[in-house]
């Protein structure tokens, strides 16, 4: 049924993801998400005054992506100054998190327009250097590895093999070549202008990431973590930059304002897991949002699961056994790149397109994340 406080999507957003070294490796991050922010009000002809929020999920927040990036890239995006901003770190999956933030506020009637948006640029502000000196006392409860380990772990714990994780990646930049090839992506994906090298600006549009490759190259890869391991560059997500950008609004709000509702949040859900083993929480989570949405998994048409690892995605499927042919049909992380905070809205974005192309009508979105939590969001089409 629906309800004037319903958490309703209006419209959903994403920079081109740059890879290492790429197309954004020299346009600051505060300034690739006003970008984002302003395409997304400029297409909507939305007066910026009325957004009463940006939640910004950012990982790495110091230097160009400190002092509270929210509200920098919103005034560098020329809001308001009465536009607030909030800037939240759940790591890899911070901005689903101030997507479910929003909709938490929106279905609590205490707020009805709000941007949920994020953003990373790995290649100018490096993952992992606001991390200090772990306590010896979480040291003396856990053991504390890197992702990488826990990810080979993982691949141990689930009998996956290297061929099973190459075939995973090799399959993932397929899809997305192909999605790409017949703009799969256009109508989420706002041009940038991003700077270059020798101080010129270029309009940035393409995806990046996918490239051709096949199983003879991915098994030349050297592991990147152990040197036994399974874990390589080819079946681990890449370094990316990118910003992504989602316009809720209450059912009422939209529909006084004369916007059309292109879905609805139906639930939200988070989960701990062992922090040593990390970034199996998207199979709990997952669980648990379909049971606070009251669906079976069979009712779920799409599928959004981050590929931070191979063996993460894998050792899900064996667990949640879901229909593969739903699973990142358009690619996912190992292709299309995972700028850390801009990944859950990045996430949405694809997921919303790809349901409306297909009339189809529940997507589920999840992502893993670092010291052992996971975030997962049900969204239903409308129209």
């Amino acid at each position: 049924m629906k309800s004037n406080h319903d958490a309703v999507i209006v419209d959903a957003v994403r920079s081109p993801i740059g890879k290492k070294n790429g197309a954004l490796s020299q346009t600051r991050p505060d300034e690739l998400a006003a970008q984002v922010l302003r395409a997304l009000v400029e297409r909507n002809r939305l007066d910026p005054v009325l957004v009463e929020d940006v939640k910004m999920g950012c990982v790495t927040q110091v230097a160009e992506q400190g002092g509270n990036i929210a509200r920098l890239a919103s005034l560098i995006a020329g809001f308001p100054v009465e536009v607030c901003g909030v800037t939240s770190n759940r790591a890899c999956g911070s901005s689903l998190e101030t997507l479910n933030q929003a909709a938490h506020e929106i279905l609590a009637g205490m707020t009805d327009v709000v941007i949920a948006a994020g953003v990373e640029s790995m290649n100018r502000v490096k993952m992992g250097i606001d991390m200090t000196q772990l306590s010896d006392k979480l040291f003396a409860q856990y053991e504390m590895i890197p992702q990488g380990i826990s990810a080979e772990r993982i691949a141990k714990q689930w009998d996956l093999s290297r061929q099973d994780m190459d075939l995973y990646s090799l399959n993932s930049h397929e899809k997305a070549l192909r999605a790409q090839a017949v703009n799969r992506f256009a109508q989420e994906i706002v041009p940038v202008r991003a700077n270059t090298a020798d101080g010129q600006q270029m309009d940035f549009l393409m995806v990046e990431s996918p490239r051709e490759t096949s199983l003879e190259k991915t098994a030349a890869l050297k592991p990147a973590f152990l040197p036994e391991g399974s874990i390589t560059a080819g079946n681990s997500s890449p370094i990316n930059d990118g910003a992504s950008a989602v316009l809720l609004m209450s059912r009422q709000r939209a529909e006084e304002l004369g916007y059309r509702p292109r879905a609805r949040v139906v639930a939200t859900a988070v989960s701990g897991v062992d922090p040593t083993i990390m970034l199996t929480g998207i199979i709990p989570a997952t669980r648990k949002v379909l049971q606070r949405a009251r669906l079976e998994l069979e009712d779920i048409d799409l599928f959004e699961v981050n590929e931070a690892f191979a063996s993460v995605v894998l050792a899900w499927e064996k667990e949640i056994k879901p229909d593969p042919a739903k699973v990142n049909v358009n690619g996912g992380a190992l292709a299309l790149g995972h700028p850390l905070g801009a990944s859950g809205t990045r996430l949405i974005a694809t997921m919303l397109h790809e349901l409306e192309k297909r009339e189809a009508r529940y997507g589920l979105a999840t992502l893993c994340i670092m010291h052992g939590m996971a975030v997962a969001t049900i969204i239903e089409r409308e129209g």
